[in-house]
């Protein structure tokens, strides 16, 4: 237990050492321009071209630090913000997401006016992530005063063989679909045999396609070939030279996040120790809780489903969270399953480490603290989380991790089903997956560490608020 513990304190160590040298130099204040949050990274000597960054969909301008610390350590002025909906934006999105004059013109509009409140005195560099790209080559269609383009994770059916005139996209090698494109958008103006790392220039216009290695439409955020690539780019446009060390922050976040899961694995040993039930399940039964729930709650939650929350899909996951643990609790009920004692110090230990996690995931990756506007949003949905967690960490408990990941697996295969019985309606439930998996893998491992010292209760408890909170921060606020 010693030996984990030290390698669980050196691995959080390291990567905060890394993380921490990453941010090294760059002042980071924040202002708002209307309703709009941004974020400035810049240097005290730093007097570089502007470079404005805008994030994808369901994610927050600390997603894009990756790309504007090393600029701002090369002497850009960078600018980071939260799209409407989204982080620490209070301004729900609005608009309608299928036509060009609904919510991506209200977008393009928020764009210029964060543009057009930073002071520069030359053309502005734009980087943009997945729906960001639309919404760039869009507003760089629209003004003269724009520079070099970086889009990563890029479509967009606005651009065309002229437009943008300096462009490199970044897309990640797992990316099939958007490299592809990435590719067709340099052939646009060169010859269709023009190959990913070749810049290719046609009059004025200049494109460079590049794969991220070992990433997907995440990961290649942190790509360190892709943060250099576009370094390097804007130098070239802007008749520049760098020379700045792209630190390894993707792997420093995951060993920081994962050093402190294993931390608290190490430190829940010291927990009061319970007289644990007996959750112990026949594979008959286990094959009810699982397979029972997973046909039921679709087929009651999507016609059930209201839309109440202005989060997209949130109404209907409530719902379905609330089925499909309800089905659970009654089946532990009926098989006289008990959920064990409250232990208090377990679901204090949970929730403050739950807490200390969040902030180095606010800090280093992504937003994890709500705006007032979303308190209530969570509050709701509480209703559908504590039963869900409370059953889940009952049956997960005592179990090996086969058993837990058929467990986790049968609430993701119903979501799968909810999606096929209303694709249009509940397409985006497809994007919660990666964030449940994440919370299987990281809030799943601390509960299941606690609960094997002191029950299920007090964990199912603990990450039943802790899920509430992650599933009201994760997603765009909407308002139709």
């Amino acid at each position: 237990m010693k030996v984990r513990a030290i390698i669980a304190i050196a691995m959080t160590m390291i990567s905060l050492w890394v993380l921490e040298t990453a941010r090294h130099t760059v002042s980071i204040s924040q202002f708002d321009v209307g309703q709009t949050p941004v974020t400035e990274y810049s240097t005290p000597d730093g007097n570089g071209p502007t470079v404005v960054i805008a994030h994808g969909f369901a994610g927050s301008q600390q997603m894009m630090q990756g790309y504007a610390l090393p600029l701002a350590r090369t002497g850009y002025r960078v600018f980071a913000f939260d799209y409407l909906g989204h982080g620490r934006n209070p301004t729900p999105m609005s608009g309608d997401v299928t036509v060009l004059d609904g919510t991506t013109r209200l977008l393009m509009a928020q764009t210029n006016s964060v543009i057009d409140a930073v002071e520069t005195d030359q053309p502005v560099a734009l980087i943009g992530h997945s729906m960001a790209t639309d919404i760039l080559v869009r507003v760089a269609a629209e003004r003269d005063d724009i520079g070099p383009i970086v889009l990563i994770s890029a479509f967009s059916k606005a651009i065309d063989a002229t437009t943008p005139t300096n462009l490199l996209l970044i897309s990640g090698a797992w990316e099939a679909g958007l490299r592809g494109f990435a590719r067709e958008a340099v052939q646009m103006v060169a010859p269709a045999d023009a190959e990913e790392g070749e810049t290719v220039k046609a009059g004025n216009v200049s494109r460079r396609a590049v794969a991220a290695p070992f990433s997907e439409h995440v990961s290649v955020l942190q790509s360190r070939v892709g943060r250099a690539e576009a370094v390097n780019w804007l130098d070239v446009a802007y008749g520049r030279s760098s020379d700045v060390r792209i630190w390894p922050t993707g792997w420093a976040i995951l060993g920081l996040l994962f050093g402190l899961v294993f931390l608290f694995r190490s430190i829940a040993r010291y927990l009061p120790v319970c007289t644990l039930p007996d959750t112990t399940l026949s594979r008959k039964r286990l094959a009810i809780a699982l397979i029972l729930p997973m046909v039921i709650a679709p087929l009651v939650a999507v016609p059930l489903n209201v839309g109440i929350l202005p989060v997209l899909v949130a109404d209907y996951l409530v719902l379905h969270l609330f089925v499909f643990g309800a089905i659970q609790l009654v089946l532990l009920r009926l098989w006289r399953i008990p959920f064990g004692p409250m232990s208090w110090p377990a679901f204090g230990l949970l929730v403050i480490w739950s807490a200390l996690f969040g902030f180095a995931l606010d800090r280093y990756a992504a937003n994890f603290w709500p705006t007032p506007e979303r308190l209530w949003i969570i509050v709701a949905m509480i209703a559908g989380a504590l039963p869900y967690m409370l059953a889940d960490t009952t049956l997960t408990a005592t179990a090996g991790l086969l058993r837990r990941i058929a467990v986790r697996g049968s609430f993701l295969v119903s979501l799968g089903f909810a999606v096929s019985l209303d694709f249009e309606g509940l397409f985006f439930l497809i994007m919660i997956a990666p964030v449940l998996v994440l919370f299987y893998l990281v809030f799943g491992t601390m509960g299941h560490a606690a609960a094997q010292r002191s029950g299920p209760l007090a964990a199912g408890l603990a990450l039943g608020l802790v899920l509430a909170w992650a599933l009201g921060v994760s997603f765009p606020v909407f308002q139709a």
